[in-house]
């Protein structure tokens, strides 16, 4: 019997190595997958991508801007013409991690412009200097393994790459009238200091979608998945194991 297929998300400028202890973790009860995004200047894009790869049966988890592409998957599969025999395709499990449905902010592409000025002039180590401690609960300030390894992940990425991929957020739909149509049990992870995605957000989600249950990682930042390793992946491992309806 062949084993459930899983698709990890990675947000903005990150790739494999944000989901690499729950990819660990979930190995053994699932084939993981994980799209890296670089190249890509919609989230419709990267949905579609995913859509088109992705087999008969099949459950996706999405941290920061993985999570909203994982919506736009949602919203894909709700299409009629999708789910005409050639292309049905199910979604057994949702995880939404340090994200949220809301459009652009204001204010949003100002400070988006901020740190694409700064890569412009300095290079994409400039927006790690930046970006990273803000990202991670005060404790993980002085931990430098893990600012090292967030800082190679960005390193990783060109210039275009980051651009394109806050192209990609700048031009998002709201996709709270969404929540209401997804039936599935959908699990919400969330770092208790995640100042660029708080609770409030995923409690924003919880109140729309019929089913869902909310998870607080106590002592992590936006970066839950690096931050707190073990509990997000007991947590996923759970997620996974949750009878789909």
């Amino acid at each position: 019997m062949s084993k459930p297929v899983v698709y990890l998300l990675p947000g903005l400028m990150c790739d494999e190595a944000v989901w690499h202890h729950q990819a660990a973790a979930l190995a053994p009860h699932a084939e993981v997958r994980i799209p890296v995004f670089r190249g890509f200047t919609s989230l419709r894009a990267m949905a579609e991508a995913v859509w088109a790869s992705a087999p008969p049966r099949f459950s996706i988890a999405g941290h920061s801007m993985g999570a909203r592409v994982a919506l736009e998957v949602m919203a894909l599969a709700v299409v009629p013409e999708n789910q005409a025999s050639s292309r049905r395709k199910t979604i057994e499990h949702l995880a939404v991690l340090d994200s949220g449905a809301h459009p652009v902010q204001d204010g949003e592409p100002a400070k988006r412009q901020i740190l694409l000025d700064a890569a412009e002039r300095k290079g994409l180590q400039a927006v790690a200097d930046a970006w990273i401690k803000p990202m991670l609960h005060p404790r993980n300030h002085a931990n430098h393994g893990l600012i090292d390894t967030i800082t190679a992940m960005i390193l990783r990425n060109t210039l275009a790459d980051y651009q394109g991929q806050v192209r990609a957020l700048l031009a998002r739909q709201e996709r709270f009238s969404l929540l209401p149509q997804i039936q599935q049990s959908v699990w919400l992870l969330c770092g208790d200091e995640d100042s660029w995605s708080p609770v409030s957000q995923h409690q924003d989600m919880q109140r729309l979608l019929p089913k869902a249950q909310l998870h607080v990682v106590r002592n992590a930042g936006h970066m839950s998945t690096m931050e707190q390793p073990d509990t997000v992946s007991s947590l996923l491992q759970e997620w996974l194991h949750e009878p789909s309806h």
